[in-house]
């Protein structure tokens, strides 16, 4: 009874798994990059004119850093999946200093959206500085929740990672010693041909 209390292991939270947040954190990169190939700011060059917009200003012309920063925070999650312990830490830090980027970035757009046109305005009008009637779409606020949300999962990334199993060489080779147990599956095969152990 007792040797069957000591084989219960812990059950692992479902936020833990690496499959779920490796995967959160790869949809949330894509979708902090899929809101900048979208229209960002709203640019009406003639400020008394009641038409329609004179400009589409999408987000990675607004806020160029932002595509950059989600291509990051997408390598890093995908990066994580095979990170060992002091790697997660790393990586889990270029994630969340990557949201924080977005989020400033994106922040900026909702806070002066004529500043952050001024180049595109500047390329259609060949005049820099000029004046216009602006307004924001959806997506730069999207920016700033989805970065939001994949700064929580770098924060996570790290905390998680202590539930999640080392599958190197030499983790594997330590890990079947200390159990003497169990099945052995054929990487364990592999790890002890490679230490000149018989598997068998």
């Amino acid at each position: 009874m007792d040797n069957a209390q000591a084989k219960v292991q812990p059950r692992q939270p479902r936020w833990a798994r690496k499959s779920t947040l490796v995967l959160a954190t790869v949809l949330l990169a894509f979708a902090v990059f899929g809101t900048t190939t979208q229209t960002w700011i709203e640019v009406r060059l003639d400020p008394t004119a009641v038409s329609s917009s004179d400009l589409h200003v999408p987000g990675n012309k607004a806020a160029t850093a932002v595509t950059a920063l989600a291509l990051v925070a997408l390598a890093g999650g995908l990066a994580a999946s095979i990170a060992g312990r002091i790697a997660r830490w790393i990586i889990a830090f270029i994630i969340v200093v990557s949201a924080v980027g977005t989020i400033l970035a994106a922040a900026t757009v909702l806070g002066d959206p004529l500043g952050a046109a001024q180049g595109s305005i500047a390329a259609a009008t060949g005049v820099s500085g000029g004046q216009a009637a602006v307004s924001t779409t959806v997506f730069p606020a999207l920016a700033v929740v989805a970065g939001g949300l994949l700064a929580a999962c770098g924060v996570l990334l790290p905390i998680a990672g202590r539930h999640w199993k080392t599958r190197t060489k030499y983790d594997a080779g330590r890990s079947g010693k200390e159990r003497g147990t169990g099945p052995v599956d054929e990487i364990d095969s592999w790890d002890s041909l490679s230490r000149g152990e018989d598997p068998t």
